[in-house]
């Protein structure tokens, strides 16, 4: 069986399951009985299938007629085809969606149960996404309690805030722009996967996955990222059983709060900071519509590099968030002639006092930095949770530890939420710093010291402190100056010449 049809049908079986039995997905067939259940699941999921399309306007029948006529059009340009016999796929179209039995039927149920329980291996649970707490930025003060420097895990550099303070104007502009459907669909928008497939069919570039905000929660926070079969696998069965154990605002929120926006910014708390220097609650149409066209692309939209780009994806958002009802065309006309508005990067940077430390682990010696300031507590001060507080204080306590031992001091016991503390307790334990070697000289400099070393010394004209001239170092001499002539020749100058004599 072609290998790409087995991923499809594999795929296809996983969509079916979803779509019409989501709470009894299976995980597991038996690939020596259960091949007429799963022929039975995918022509269900067929049955299904069909009327989006009818919803959509598409008829299937013509479209697979389209692409028997000119099948190079179609399986040879696009990158999810690619490799694919047209031929067989119309068969298997009438075998699961007509209701035939075509005898050179292509489909074999072993291969496709072998490949879809293989995928479905130890599925992530659903229910930690329910408890999931986000990695986040601890943001470090001075003692006159303004920010001084922020650290962050990998991937961390978020401000976490609950979906409530999330203000429905930012959250309609992201439901706009990425999933329409979100608050009536189970986790897999069949009329959006669709519309991917059909844009597929269409265009050459990397294939579109017609993921709802659920799936890319999954696929962010669960399942990973690698674009294969066996993860969308994954990511459709991980997503409906999300929605069935977690409202539709616990998975905005993640969603919201765990998504990347550019300028190092996860979540729309931190890059509203990033991006406009207010927090989230405070923006207004044009600002919320920018956010909501980045997660499709942080750096193709980058607004600091591609502003055309920007106000193009938020001019999409906007029209979007008109046609749900979300604004009047007044605000969007008004949104649209708005300019960007980005606080300068630089800026924000220097008011902030970020220094972007990625790892208190990386060395406990940056922190001595800190003391740099006017002296007094510095506090740490945690953006999510007291769990990070505390996960903080043990990030310092491995630092110190590795410090210290590397220093050959005692090791240091108890927490530390103190970091003035701590920044005593390193610099006590800091060896004296070693001068810096002193600048190794160019490379024209050696040379010239080089040939002065091999060079004789010269010599000084009588009554003169100069240098004897480089040309009067030669034994012979053209004798145009008194001092520039063989010593018996300058004596008989001297004395014929008073000038001369009084010279010498």
């Amino acid at each position: 069986m072609n290998a790409i049809l087995i991923k499809l049908f594999a795929t296809a079986l996983t969509l079916s399951q979803v779509t019409t039995r989501p709470d009894a997905i299976r995980t597991q067939f038996d690939p020596a009985k259960d091949g007429p259940e799963v022929v039975r699941l995918l022509r269900d999921g067929c049955a299904h299938m069909r009327k989006a399309f009818d919803i959509e306007d598409i008829n299937l029948d013509d479209l697979i007629s389209t692409a028997m006529e000119d099948p190079k059009a179609v399986a040879g340009e696009s990158k999810l085809l690619h490799g694919l016999d047209i031929g067989e796929l119309n068969t298997s179209y009438k075998q699961f969606c007509k209701g035939e039995n075509p005898a050179n039927s292509p489909f074999v149920a072993r291969d496709v149960i072998e490949f879809y329980n293989k995928a479905v291996t130890d599925l992530p649970d659903a229910n930690s996404l329910k408890t999931l707490r986000l990695p986040g930025a601890t943001t470090i003060l001075d003692e006159r309690g303004k920010r001084f420097s922020e650290t962050f895990e990998p991937n961390g550099r978020r401000i976490a805030v609950p979906i409530g303070e999330v203000p429905p104007l930012v959250q309609k502009a992201f439901i706009a722009a990425e999933d329409k459907r979100f608050l009536t669909h189970h986790g897999i928008d069949e009329r959006g996967v669709i519309r991917a497939f059909i844009g597929n069919l269409a265009s050459p570039g990397r294939p579109q996955g017609g993921s709802t905000i659920t799936q890319q929660v999954v696929k962010n926070l669960s399942v990973g990222d690698d674009v294969t079969y066996e993860r969308k696998i994954r990511e459709m069965i991980v997503a409906a059983r999300a929605e069935r154990v977690m409202t539709k605002p616990e998975i905005l929120g993640l969603y919201l709060n765990g998504i990347y926006l550019g300028r190092g910014a996860y979540g729309v708390e931190m890059a509203s900071r990033s991006y406009f220097g207010k927090s989230v609650k405070d923006l207004n149409v044009a600002e919320a519509a920018l956010l909501g066209g980045m997660p499709k692309g942080p750096n193709f939209y980058n607004p600091d590099r591609y502003p055309e780009r920007a106000r193009e994806r938020r001019a999409y958002v906007l029209t979007r968030m008109k046609e749900e009802g979300a604004i009047t065309e007044a605000e969007m006309n008004a949104a649209l002639a708005a300019p960007l508005g980005l606080a300068p990067l630089e800026r924000l940077r220097q008011d902030a006092g970020f220094h972007f430390i990625d790892h208190l682990t990386r060395e406990a010696r940056t922190l001595a930095g800190l003391d740099s300031l006017t002296a007094g507590a510095y506090t740490v001060r945690s953006t999510l949770n007291a769990g990070l507080q505390e996960a903080t204080e043990g990030i310092l306590q491995e630092s110190l530890s590795r410090y210290e031992a590397s220093t050959g001091r005692a090791r240091y016991e108890g927490p530390e939420a103190n970091l003035a503390d701590a920044v005593r307790r390193i610099e006590a334990a800091a060896p004296a710093p070693e001068p810096a070697p002193a600048p190794r000289p160019s490379r024209r400099r050696r040379a010239r010291s080089r040939r002065r070393r091999q060079s004789p010394p010269a010599r000084s004209r009588p009554g003169s402190g100069r240098s004897r001239p480089r040309a009067c170092r030669s034994t012979t001499c053209t004798g145009r100056r008194p001092w520039c002539s063989p010593p018996a020749a300058r004596a008989a100058s001297a004395s014929a010449s008073p000038t001369g004599a009084s010279r010498a």
